[in-house]
């Protein structure tokens, strides 16, 4: 079983500037996986070309289950407001999360998370960005209960605050809202949080520790795959550890192997 996390960054590429679904596909495709959580993702915005990047990342991938969870209505950084219910915003641009399988879905759970009261500053990368104080905007945790050949597992994607502290408090509310769902439990995402903070305020089991950011030349991981320590010992060992280097985002995904593939 093969799962990856990717920041997408709306689908743009940093050479030029550009959303293009072909080039977003060809990307998603060669990672191969067989569940994959995205952050960053755009539905009906203008700047994505109005596109379900979710849809078409899964059909890169032909996986039968996919979902977006909004977590705004509107474009971070510019005008927004947050949703009120895990369906509201159809037919208006949304910002959220994706978590696409392969394998069937039993149960989808949507949890939200308030944002940081503080505005923070934060880097931009491309042309016309740079250094910036943004307000931050709520988050969304995007869980689903899975039928795998190795038995049920829950996996949840999610992208937490960029508020140093704030992403602490919302990775210690993720861990007891996925502790009401089955275990194995693995959670994919972008937690905006080092390694070791990650591993020392969840108390679960980092499968990966490969730095993801920035793209071209990674020196950080903010981007990470882990699972709890209940029902670790259910799961498959790690195989292979792979941050390949994409034709979009600023991010390189994070791919984890458990066990062999055929």
């Amino acid at each position: 079983m093969r799962l990856a996390t990717f920041n997408l960054l709306h689908g743009r590429s940093l050479t030029d500037g550009l959303v293009d679904p072909a080039r977003l596909t060809a990307a998603v495709a060669a990672l191969d996986v067989d569940i994959l959580a995205l952050q960053e993702v755009d539905r009906d915005q203008s700047r994505s070309g109005n596109l379900d990047l979710t849809a078409i990342a899964a059909q890169a991938l032909g996986a039968p289950e996919h979902r977006f969870a909004a977590a705004v209505v509107g474009t971070p950084g510019e005008k927004f407001r947050p949703l009120t219910h895990d369906d509201d915003g159809h037919g208006e641009p949304c910002y959220g999360v994706g978590l696409i399988s392969r394998h069937p879905v039993t149960h989808w759970r949507v949890t939200r998370l308030h944002p940081a009261p503080v505005r923070s500053p934060v880097y931009v990368p491309g042309p016309g960005g740079g250094l910036i104080l943004l307000r931050d905007e709520p988050r969304v945790v995007l869980a689903a209960v899975l039928d795998t050949p190795h038995g049920p597992l829950t996996v949840a994607a999610t992208h937490l605050s960029f508020v140093a502290g704030w992403n602490v408090r919302q990775l210690r509310q993720v861990i007891r809202a996925l502790r009401a769902l089955p275990a194995p439990r693995i959670l994919l995402g972008d937690l905006n949080l080092p390694a070791w903070a990650t591993r020392v305020v969840s108390g679960w089991h980092l499968l990966a520790r490969r730095p993801t950011y920035p793209a071209a030349q990674p020196r950080v991981q903010l981007d990470h795959i882990l699972a709890d320590r209940h029902g670790f010992d259910q799961l498959p060992p790690v195989t292979a550890v792979r941050t390949p280097l994409s034709t979009i985002s600023d991010h390189r995904p994070l791919v984890v192997d458990l066990g062999s593939r055929p």
